[in-house]
């Protein structure tokens, strides 16, 4: 459900309604109730005794009184004299070199601090420092963050709904209020991707002896194929589950394999204008359904472009730009069919395909006739054909007759490219 804007107004909600969302929401808990906020947050510790996370900057002088690590000693590396064996105490705590380090920098006495960080304390703002990773004076220059902030998609587990948004949400109302960044909320849009689970449909994992391995499969069809058949397998962010079918792999195989043979019989004669009517739909829908994450049916509808194309051919320029619009899902391959194609520059540098709207109408339309209510018969017509010829052709059409010879007829309706129905009577 959306949240009521503070200036929208209540309807159909009695003595409450025209008023502000705001003020129907301080009357309605005035007159039952009161104004409570609960916030369900509890205390963090960042500190983790393991290697990996980064290693916290305090260090303690011989009074075991925490300073935190001087600005000329940063960034405060881990060492790489780790000894992973279980003991029951921080790794860090058994380094003799970041031991002496801390001494060498601060006296003797002095240790340091031997927890690392949580990786959320990393993950709650690194995207930050992707967008600048070479500024050694701050964080992001605010430059970098005019040009990227705020996020566009964030796409991510349901796992991390209420930790990794939470935290870096949090992280950046922080960096925020210290003038660091600016607004208030690091993304615009966010939903969970779906799981794919073990061929038994169940989640996968060791103890259940269901992992797939992706290297294998890999190895096995090529990485194209196996990133195909993710994407094909089901709508990226549905709350579905889906089970990985290694027949499902080798159907995409199959499919780009077809792709490739359809280079050795690209035509120069003209193409049948149902072709290009169906390619340039297949164009508006690979566009459309990427931009919303629809990466099963922009497949789906390449592939049943690929049942047209092997039939009725196709000349260079049609696909040459099927390659581009099967790129973001199979790089390496059509990366290769591309430079076949004489071309110079990566396919993936190359301008998107789009749609020519004239080729969007069709040309043929088959339409259906029904006599008494029940259809009969289908016809083929030509766009815009007269409406007279049409009713006319239909009464005339070899599938009809026998349903109307000797009958009177009521009644010949046409709606336009969608069906003609005849009424006849005794």
């Amino acid at each position: 459900k959306e949240v009521l804007d503070e200036e929208e107004m209540l309807i159909n909600s009695g003595e409450y309604t025209g008023l502000s969302a705001e003020k129907a929401r301080s009357e309605i808990t005035e007159k039952f109730g009161t104004q409570k906020t609960t916030y369900r947050l509890r205390d963090w510790s960042i500190g983790r005794q393991r290697y990996w996370g980064c290693p916290i900057p305090i260090v303690y002088d011989p009074q075991g009184k925490p300073h935190p690590v001087r600005h000329e000693h940063l960034p405060w590396i881990l060492p790489q004299d780790v000894d992973f064996t279980p003991t029951g105490e921080a790794p860090l705590a058994r380094s003799a070199e970041l031991k002496e380090r801390t001494i060498q920098l601060y006296g003797k006495g002095w240790t340091p601090e031997v927890e690392t960080m949580d990786t959320f304390v990393d993950s709650s703002w690194y995207f930050l420092r992707y967008l600048d990773p070479n500024n050694s004076k701050e964080i992001v220059s605010k430059e970098a963050r005019n040009a990227w902030m705020p996020v566009d998609v964030y796409s991510g587990g349901a796992e991390h709904t209420t930790l990794h948004v939470l935290y870096s949400r949090f992280f950046y109302k922080v960096l925020s209020d210290i003038g660091v960044v600016e607004g208030k909320e690091p993304y615009r849009f966010r939903f969970n991707r779906s799981l794919i689970l073990g061929p038994d449909g169940q989640k996968m994992s060791k103890s259940k002896g269901n992992v797939i391995d992706p290297d294998q499969q890999v190895e096995a069809v090529g990485a194209d194929a196996v990133r195909m058949y993710l994407a094909f397998l089901g709508p990226y962010n549905a709350v579905s589950h889906y089970p990985f079918d290694l027949k499902g792999i080798a159907g995409t195989r199959r499919f780009l394999e077809r792709v490739e043979r359809l280079f050795e019989h690209i035509s120069e004669k003209p193409i049948h204008k149902k072709v290009l009517s169906e390619f340039h739909s297949t164009i508006k829908k690979v566009s459309e359904d990427i931009e919303v994450f629809k990466f099963n049916t922009a497949l789906s509808s390449m592939m049943t472009f690929m049942n047209i194309a092997e039939k009725e051919g196709v000349n260079r320029e049609v696909y040459s730009q099927l390659i581009q619009l099967l790129a973001p899902f199979a790089p390496f391959i059509t990366e290769e069919i591309w430079s076949r194609l004489d071309n110079t520059t990566s396919v993936h540098l190359s301008a998107w395909p789009t749609h020519n709207p004239d080729y969007l109408i069709k040309h043929e339309i088959t339409l259906p006739i029904q006599v008494n209510g029940k259809v009969r018969a289908f016809m083929i017509i030509s766009n815009g054909e007269n409406e007279e010829d049409i009713k006319q052709k239909a009464l005339n059409y070899k599938e009809v007759a026998k349903w109307i010879k000797g009958k009177h007829i009521d009644k010949v309706v046409y709606v336009q490219n969608k069906i003609i129905s005849i009424v006849v009577g005794d």
